[in-house]
């Protein structure tokens, strides 16, 4: 252990949340009213009470990534190669608010576990980063957020505006006169999801920035006289957070014909998945022979070799070798999400392989997670720890971490949760 960040991440447990600022930032007298109170019954496990200390070697290893990473899959080879469907014509490729790149951290530097097009809890790792409090005068020189967060939700704002430019280049996102711009906020029973709260907060959010903003089931949604509608107002625009990247569930017809037909905006939309987010991509990034033929430049390619682990997709004719070798993989379905159906190979069973062996699967060379020491009722705990890097148009926004314990990222571990990210030199 020589870093800096080694160190504190061991033995530092100066900062904590302050809770009446996290209950300021959260404007949880106002939107969030009603949740609030029961944060602890419901939530107790969602933030965790302890920082993650990350180099700025490690943090500009990651700008980088994301920068590379956005620009080779919005590249024309690329969409030529995945075939991203593309159903209506469009001005300009949506970027897609709230990507999320997810990263272990090692000692050769940062390695890309997955990409998410939907990735949740962007306010309210926002609220966290700012509320948190240190305990002495020595400890602040090292509350040095990762990225700067002062003016956060103005360039949220000015994200979904980009968004609507590209796809409607010539109508104001806001205008000045007539109605609102209707905007709804699409997942599966809302009120049920975990992260429900940063949906209010969303609509808090987006209706002080001049729209009007519903949230709601896709199965509350209508597809009218050409217009998705909800409640008889059309809606204009769709956040999608549903984990139905391709619109292909029958329950979602109205929203699919809304995008085939460009009747609406979407953000993200089926093609921002497609061209992302497809666990198959790993495999194909971690192959250098194809980025050749990509014609990415050298740049492009080390940066891919050095962030993206080997990936291998499971075939029948790899399984054999592949359960044999199955300690050094960690195995993920080709279109799951939030870890689900997710396996390190060393905990899998025969009865548990002869499952997966059969389904679209893809081995990633396994990555050890890097760990962060907490206390819990005054005892050293150690948990595991993942970065996300929740950025747009290839340039990151916020850095938030999740502290865990188990195989997998989740929000069941005593200390662990969604915890800020503070930068040291080293």
């Amino acid at each position: 252990m020589n870093r800096l960040s080694d160190y504190l991440n061991q033995d530092c447990f100066c900062f904590s949340p302050d809770v009446d600022a996290l209950k300021k930032a959260l404007q949880a007298d106002s939107v969030l009213s009603d949740w609030w109170p029961h944060l602890q019954d419901s939530h107790s496990h969602l933030f965790s009470a302890t920082g993650l200390f990350v180099s700025q070697t490690q943090l500009m290893a990651m700008h980088e990534a994301v920068r590379v990473l956005h620009e080779a899959m919005t590249s024309t080879a690329w969409r030529d190669h995945v075939q991203a469907p593309q159903p209506y014509g469009l001005p300009q490729v949506p970027r897609g608010v709230f990507m999320g790149y997810d990263f272990h951290l090692t000692e050769s530097g940062p390695k890309l576990i997955e990409i998410n097009t939907n990735a949740g809890g962007a306010m309210l790792n926002l609220a966290l980063t700012r509320a948190q409090h240190a305990c002495c005068d020595a400890a602040l020189d090292w509350l040095r957020t990762a990225t700067d967060v002062s003016q956060l939700e103005s360039k949220w704002l000015d994200m979904f505006a980009q968004e609507w430019a590209l796809q409607r280049p010539v109508e104001p996102f806001v205008p000045q006169t007539g109605p609102k711009r209707t905007l709804a906020i699409v997942d599966e029973a809302p009120e049920s999801q975990y992260l429900y709260p940063e949906f209010l907060l969303f609509q808090d959010l987006l209706r002080r920035g001049g729209l009007e903003v519903v949230i709601a089931a896709p199965q509350a949604l209508t597809w009218v006289n050409g217009q998705l509608q909800h409640q008889g107002q059309r809606i204009d625009m769709v956040y999608l957070r549903l984990t139905d990247f391709d619109l292909s569930d029958p329950a979602h017809a109205a929203l699919r014909q809304a995008w085939v037909s460009g009747a609406c905006v979407f953000t993200p939309n089926p093609e921002t998945h497609a061209l992302h987010a497809n666990k198959r991509h790993l495999a194909a990034l971690s192959d250098a022979a194809l980025g050749s033929e990509m014609g990415w430049s050298a740049h492009t390619q080390a940066v891919l070799a050095n962030v993206v682990p080997q990936t291998r997709l499971l075939t029948p004719e790899n399984a054999d070798q592949l359960w044999a070798e199955r300690k050094h993989y960690f195995f993920k379905p080709l279109t799951g999400f939030g870890s689900k159906a997710a396996y390190r190979g060393d905990k899998l069973t025969t009865k548990t392989w002869a499952q997966i062996s059969q389904l679209p699967y893809v081995a990633q060379a396994l990555i050890p997670p890097s760990q962060r020491v907490v206390k819990v009722n005054d005892e050293r705990k150690t948990l595991k720890a993942d970065i996300r890097a929740y950025a747009y148009d290839g340039q990151v926004q916020l850095f938030a971490a999740r502290l865990y314990d188990g195989q997998t990222t989740n929000f069941r571990s005593d200390g662990g949760g969604f915890a800020p990210v503070f930068a040291t030199p080293s």
